[in-house]
């Protein structure tokens, strides 16, 4: 049986209540409005897959073992095909590589650890670094099309020790940071910008500026996360683009647990923050300024600690669990969206929010 109609992802995903209820399987869709009433594991299940692609889950034992018989009368439901825009296409078959590693299934656990990699095996079969040997020379050495890069650093690796960054005695132990040394760092900074604001003599004001300041940096963090860290496709096709990409954020969705890659080295962050705080000090008078700056800083160092907190903690369940869980399925079910880490406020704001089972 064959249909002419074809229909996009966007017209797709908006079939997915009780009186319209349409799902994608194998690049086929199908209307089970009908069908959800009889469904014997019931339609709440169909109606948390309404709109979506179901390919994955239609063939995973784990999930539910479905019959012979089921995927032929599904048949009788087909109404047209998925019409992807090339872009949609790349995304589905990202989707499909994370799918594909074991950990897409089990980082929602409360114990969740990952098996380390075998190196030797990983290089032969995907063509990529070696895990064995430094990474940043390789990175100049070796020759990739950005599709190619893309979904390579974004399939984790794991390894029992912290990985070989620049191999080189010198700069080695720049790229380590160990998780205390941010709030070591940056908090007497905090307190310098504070007592500054706070010497102009209005309590109240600093601390509404302080809170401001922490609100801004929230938007920052979406901000930075989403056009700098994932200008991924926006990336120029050239091997020096990627290498700046692998030393940003590509090395974090690489080897998402390495301990001393985690948070920001103070001597990579002072860079990034300089402007932001300069502009501060241009858009706001200083009685303003030093609040907001004191507050955006604050912020930075909440979201670092929390996000060491959540890749290496058994967290509290007050929103820790769900932001755990949030930010995991980034990097181990889709990366092109759920770009909060704090929260995902922004999230909501952009219509990026992750949806994940």
């Amino acid at each position: 049986m064959t249909y002419s109609n074809t229909y996009s992802l966007k017209d797709i995903s908006e079939h997915n209540h009780q009186k319209s209820l349409w799902v994608i399987y194998n690049e086929k869709v199908y209307d089970i409005t009908e069908f959800a009433q009889d469904h014997p594991g019931g339609d709440d299940i169909l109606l948390e897959y309404g709109g979506k692609d179901v390919t994955m889950v239609m063939s995973d034992m784990d999930i539910h073992d479905h019959s012979a018989s089921s995927f032929e009368m599904m048949e009788d439901y087909m109404i047209g095909t998925v019409k992807l825009t090339e872009k949609e296409t790349l995304h589905r078959r990202r989707l499909e590589i994370l799918g594909q590693e074991k950990e897409s299934k089990t980082f929602s656990e409360l114990d969740f650890k990952p098996a380390v990699t075998d190196a030797q095996t990983d290089v032969k079969t995907n063509q990529f670094l070696d895990l064995n040997k430094p990474l940043v020379p390789q990175m100049f050495q070796l020759r990739f099309t950005r599709e190619h890069y893309l979904e390579q650093v974004h399939k984790p690796r794991y390894l029992n020790r912290p990985a070989d960054f620049f191999g080189h005695p010198l700069l080695e132990p720049l790229s380590k940071t160990v998780w205390w040394v941010v709030p070591l760092f940056w908090l007497p900074y905090v307190g310098y910008n504070l007592y500054q604001s706070m010497h102009y003599g209005n309590l109240p004001l600093t601390v509404v500026f302080f809170l401001f300041g922490i609100l801004i940096w929230t938007l920052l963090e979406y901000i930075l996360h989403r056009f700098l860290f994932h200008f991924d496709d926006r990336m120029p096709q050239h091997q020096l683009m990627y290498l700046l990409h692998f030393v940003l954020h590509g090395f974090h969705h690489y080897l998402p647990m390495d301990r001393l890659r985690l948070v920001v080295p103070p001597t990579l962050f002072v860079v990034l923050a300089y402007p932001w705080i300069s502009l501060g000090h241009i858009l706001f008078p200083p009685f303003m300024s030093y609040g907001v700056i004191a507050g955006g800083m604050f912020g930075y160092v909440c979201y670092d600690m929390t996000h060491y907190y959540l890749h290496h903690s058994k967290v509290i369940p007050f929103h820790f669990r769900e932001m755990k869980k949030y930010h995991l399925a980034h990097h181990y079910k889709d990366f092109e969206v759920g770009y909060g880490i704090t929260s995902k406020m922004w999230d909501y704001v952009f219509n990026t929010v992750l949806t994940y089972n």
